[in-house]
This record gives C-alpha cells, sequence and structure tokens, in this order.
C-alpha cells in the first residue's frame, strides 16, 4: 500500500485482532472482531456510540482482557495485560480525556509515565527535543494548571512518543483543538507516517477520516461490518456504515420576524466573577442576550472560562445581584438551578457522569433529580412518595424519541456509553419543553446519527419559542445551528455576529484571541502585498 504521499509502505501486518470478543454480563460489547494494522499508516476506527470502540482499544492497551480471539503483534499472538506491557511491546495511547496532574509540571507529568532513574532535567531536555523534531512545541517547566487543552495535548502525545511507540492510538484528538491547531497535528500525523509509525484513529468528524487516514474498520452493535478507504467514500456513506442508515440532513427553518420584538428569554448583564481556583479562569464584564426562537452560540478554545460561565449561568455559582442574569424578567442571579428551573430554564452541563448524571444512579433516579423542582406534582405523592409509574413513563418516552440504546430496563447511568448518556441527559431537557435551554458541547463524543438527532431537537426547540444557549467548541455545529455566535476567550466574551457572516476560520483566529476586523484588516493588507 502507499501513504497520502504515494510512497510505498510496509504490507506486513504490525498489529492483527482475530475473534476478539468480550462481554459485560448479557452485552457483547466486541463480537468476534477481525482487523489488521500494517506500518505507516493511519487506520480509522469507527462506529456509533456503543459500537464498542472504547473496548476493543482499552483491549489492545491493557486494560481490559478479551474473553474470546486471538491479538497478534508482529505475527506472534500475545497476551497483553496491563498499559506497561502494552508500551513495552510498542503501543501507545492518548487518551479523550486527558490523565494529568494540574499542579504538576509538563516535564513531571511525562517522567511519571516512564519510570527509570532519568533525572527531571534530561526527561525536561528529550521530551524539548522531540516535541520541536515534531511541531508540537511544549514548556516543559510550565505547571500543566496554566495551560490551554491545546498545550496539554501536545503534552500527552510527546509523552507518548517519548515511549517510542510503533503503534498510537488517538482517541478524538481534535475535539478540543481550533481549526488551526488541528491542521498542525495533522502535519505531526504525516510525519509520524512518513517514518513507519502507525496511528489507530477514532474520531466521529468523518470529514479528517476522509483526509489523513488511508484505511477504516467500521463497527457497529460490537461487530464489524466493513473495512474501506476513507478516500473511495463520502462522509454521509461512511456515517450510513456506522448507523446502519442515511443520516438525515438538519433541516433549519428561518426564525420568524416575532423574536426580535420580542423580550429577551434570557439578559446577562455585566457578569464578572473572580476565578474559584487557582486553575479557573475569572469572568470579566460578559453581556449577552438571547430571544425566544433563536440558538446563540459560544464558541471557544476549551479552558477559556465555558466551564465557569456555565456555572454562572446555570445558578452553579450565584452572582452578586439578582439582576446580573435575567430569565423571563426574573432576577435569577441569586437563584440556584432549582430555582431558575422553576421559572422555565433547563441544563445540560459537559460532563456527563458526575454532574450531569449520578453514576450509581439508575436513569429514572437521575430524572427526579432533575425534575423534583420544577415538574414536583408530577413525579412526587403529597406524601413524599415517589411516582414511580410516571418517571417510567418518561423516561420511556425519552428513549424513544432519541433511541437510546441500554442494556437494561432502568440501567444504571454508568452502564451507558457516553453517547448514549448524553442523549438522555439532553432528553429530559427536550421533553420538558424549557423556555430557555442552556446546552455545554452538547454533542462532544456523540456519534453522526445521534449528534443529527440532537442538533435538530435544538432546532426545533428554538423555533418553537424556546430560547437556546449553546456552548461548543465544534464549529460546524455551531455554524449548522447558530443563528448568532460568540466566542468567549480569556473568560471575556465577544459581541454575537451572525452566524451566516462567520467562516471556521475567523472563528479559528477569534477562539485564539484575534477580532474579526482585525483578521479582515490583515487579509486585506496581506492582498495588497502579493498586487505589489
Amino acid at each position: 500500500m502507499t501513504d497520502a504521499g504515494g510512497k510505498k509502505v510496509a504490507s506486513e501486518t504490525l498489529l492483527k485482532v482475530e475473534g476478539i470478543t468480550k462481554i459485560f454480563g448479557t452485552l457483547k460489547a466486541n463480537d468476534g472482531v477481525d482487523f489488521d494494522i500494517v506500518p505507516g499508516e493511519i487506520h480509522a476506527l469507527l462506529g456509533e456510540n456503543g459500537a464498542g470502540k472504547s473496548t476493543l482499544v482499552k483491549m489492545l492497551f491493557g486494560s481490559l482482557q478479551p474473553d474470546g480471539g486471538t491479538i497478534y503483534w508482529r505475527d506472534s499472538a500475545v497476551s497483553i495485560t496491563n498499559p506497561m506491557q502494552a508500551r513495552a511491546l510498542g503501543i501507545g495511547m492518548v487518551f479523550q480525556h486527558f490523565s494529568l496532574f494540574e499542579s504538576l509540571s509538563a516535564a513531571e507529568n511525562i517522567a511519571l509515565s516512564l519510570g527509570g532513574d532519568v533525572t527531571l532535567s534530561k526527561i525536561a531536555a528529550e521530551a524539548t527535543r522531540v516535541s520541536h523534531e515534531y511541531g508540537l512545541p511544549i514548556h516543559p517547566d510550565r505547571l500543566v494548571g496554566e495551560l490551554s487543552v491545546g498545550e496539554r495535548q501536545r503534552i500527552e502525545i510527546v509523552r507518548c512518543l517519548l515511549q517510542q511507540p510503533e503503534l498510537i492510538i488517538l482517541d478524538e484528538p481534535t475535539s478540543v483543538l481550533t481549526p488551526q491547531e488541528a491542521e498542525k497535528l495533522f502535519a505531526t500525523l504525516d510525519k509520524l507516517r512518513a517514518e513507519g509509525k502507525s496511528i489507530l484513529y477514532i474520531s466521529h468528524r468523518l470529514e479528517e477520516v476522509q483526509r489523513i487516514c488511508d484505511r477504516a474498520t467500521v463497527l457497529r452493535h460490537g461487530k464489524v461490518v466493513g473495512h474501506c478507504n476513507p478516500r473511495d467514500e463520502t462522509a454521509k456513506s461512511l456515517a450510513a456504515m456506522m448507523v446502519g442508515e442515511d443520516i438525515h440532513s438538519i433541516e433549519r427553518s428561518e426564525i420568524s420576524a416575532g423574536p426580535s420584538s420580542e423580550e429577551p428569554v434570557m439578559v446577562i448583564d455585566g457578569l464578572s466573577q473572580p476565578a474559584s481556583s487557582p486553575f479557573s479562569v475569572p469572568l470579566s464584564g460578559i453581556t449577552l442576550s438571547v430571544r425566544p426562537g433563536e440558538v446563540v452560540g459560544i464558541a471557544g478554545i476549551a479552558g477559556n472560562g465555558q466551564s465557569e460561565f456555565f456555572e454562572a449561568i446555570s445558578g452553579e455559582r450565584l452572582q452578586d445581584k439578582g439582576s446580573r442574569v435575567m430569565i423571563r424578567g426574573n432576577e435569577a442571579g441569586r437563584l440556584g438551578p432549582s430555582g431558575r428551573r422553576r421559572i422555565g430554564a433547563a441544563f445540560s452541563p459537559e460532563e456527563r457522569l458526575g454532574h450531569g448524571a449520578v453514576p450509581s444512579f439508575s436513569l429514572s433516579e437521575n430524572l427526579l433529580l432533575s425534575r423534583h423542582a420544577s415538574d414536583r406534582k408530577a413525579y412526587i405523592g403529597p406524601l413524599g412518595t415517589i411516582r414511580r409509574g410516571a418517571l417510567t413513563k418518561t423516561l420511556e418516552r425519552i428513549v424513544k424519541a432519541l433511541d437510546v440504546r441500554k442494556s437494561g430496563y432502568d440501567p444504571a447511568a454508568s452502564s451507558l456509553s457516553g453517547g448514549n448518556l448524553q442523549k438522555v441527559i439532553l432528553g429530559r431537557e427536550f421533553d420538558r419543553s424549557p423556555a430557555l435551554l442552556i446546552a455545554n458541547q452538547p454533542t462532544w463524543g456523540v456519534d453522526a446519527g445521534a449528534a443529527a438527532r440532537i442538533r435538530q431537537e435544538i432546532i426545533d426547540l428554538a423555533r418553537n419559542g424556546a430560547g437556546v444557549l449553546v456552548i461548543s467548541q465544534d464549529l460546524d455545529e455551531l455554524l449548522e445551528i447558530a443563528d448568532r455566535i460568540a466566542v468567549m476567550s480569556d473568560g471575556e466574551l465577544s459581541e454575537t455576529v451572525p452566524a451566516e457572516t462567520v467562516t471556521r476560520e475567523t472563528l479559528g483566529l477569534m477562539m485564539g484571541g484575534a477580532t474579526p476586523e482585525k483578521h479582515h484588516e490583515e487579509r486585506v493588507a496581506t492582498m495588497e502585498a502579493g498586487q505589489e
């Protein structure tokens, strides 16, 4: 086979799995999976949420053990019992959720994974050399808690490269990057491929897969349903392979003339708050309004104050006075989440387990936690008894509306895949038909079919008269569903701009601190210089 540049690469097998099976109770997470990776290729692993991707790569990295089948490394059968053994073979992994200690420096975090008697100064020097060699500059002495998400990802990748892997597993590597940062990552992957290293690439961004991957293996319900060359497919055909049916296009009607004359459903006026910890971001002078019938998008690189902003407008952190946040004409700045729910607000946080749902609670119990304040009479009887029948009926309605895949009648939240739990969390808010919905990263880690369904629900909710505020790092998502977009950078919020007037490039630059006016001036200057 050849790489993207037409260069021949070795054809022998680096990694091969035959009949890999993993069973959890009655659920077959992986069911006889077969695929292989050769040296010098970028191989995509695709599948909808719950398809078995995470289970499979955890077995390749030694975090889980298969119940059946065989893993071959360079044509020899191996048993990978732990991550240390995987690294010794030559397998490295960069997880979607970083495993870094914020109070330690970059070099100290790298040292923890390397072991041995190498001094910290030597590790710092080697990390610096490797980071520059692969276009991933890091500052080994800086505390991780002071770094952006993009810089933290560089540390994870450099840490992996210092272990000299032959196969690198990347799980959703661009989900937290700006378009400009993603381009730098792709250049790094091209360099690794040219050196003969292999990459197993997991992503829901199918345009990326088409661009950089040589082959793809598609999983559905734990089974391999196809192998293909992504460049011979379209994003739509890849998505259809993943879910077993065509993905419906988003239907988006224009905002009616009404909302511009209606009172805003939420008004934020001069919201400022100090950092709550050494690693949180202070907010400064945020002013914003959301009107009925519209979707307002907030873009930004993770770690620029979006989490703190969500805490402030959801009531998890109270403001200095009630008028800082007005919801449907009510002073809400001093109300907690339950108080804001009672006046028509609904919330979907970024972190699913622990924030959006209690892991050990059943789905119906988690539903009750979000409804006891706003719909108390529907779910709690006069003597404080829980109306189980009403909860079950509502849960069934949510499961059907968003096609939630679950292993039992009313399982624990922790038993669902991340994407299916996200459907439940958002579904319980859609089901309420709230006047205001605030959603933080609504489709992060969600497959193409589920993402399309969620985005359509958001648009439909708005067009039926609700105001919707979506905080997202996915620029394509915001450009698809938002009517206006603002960018959060270093705890400050830009003015909103009509979504149809901006591009991914412009938003990416704004996320890095530039303004649309400055970007326009630079482009004009560059064009004039070129003409001269």
